[in-house]
């Protein structure tokens, strides 16, 4: 009996509690992500105001887009920038962001 129940409490202290252990961790874990990631989408929601949708999406015409460009409208990838300040991927390969025109400043003149 004492043999058994020796082997039982080893089995138990080498197998099972590492696995609970691990199980809670794991617990533990995913209430924290799910936690972050709702704080996440809230300071999201808080950043992106009246969020302007992207000009292609809009089905507008080229020509509409470029005017929109030139004004002093920011265009739709500044709008759609990610929270650290880059550019999204479909941004980058967007037709509209490619064939934008550059931005020229406006002549000054110094006066000495």
């Amino acid at each position: 009996m004492n043999t058994t129940l020796a082997l039982l409490t080893g089995l138990f202290v080498r197998l099972a509690l590492p696995f609970l252990v691990t199980v809670l961790v794991v617990v533990a874990l995913r209430k924290l992500d799910t936690r972050w990631q709702a704080e996440a989408e809230k300071e999201y929601k808080i950043l992106v105001k009246d969020e302007m949708p992207c000009w292609k999406e809009q089905g507008l015409a080229m020509d509409e887009i470029k005017l929109r460009a030139s004004k002093s409208e920011k265009p739709c990838w500044q709008l759609h920038r990610l929270s650290n300040g880059h550019l999204r991927e479909a941004c980058l390969d967007c037709d509209v962001f490619v064939s934008a025109p550059i931005p020229v400043r406006s002549h000054t003149t110094l006066h000495i």
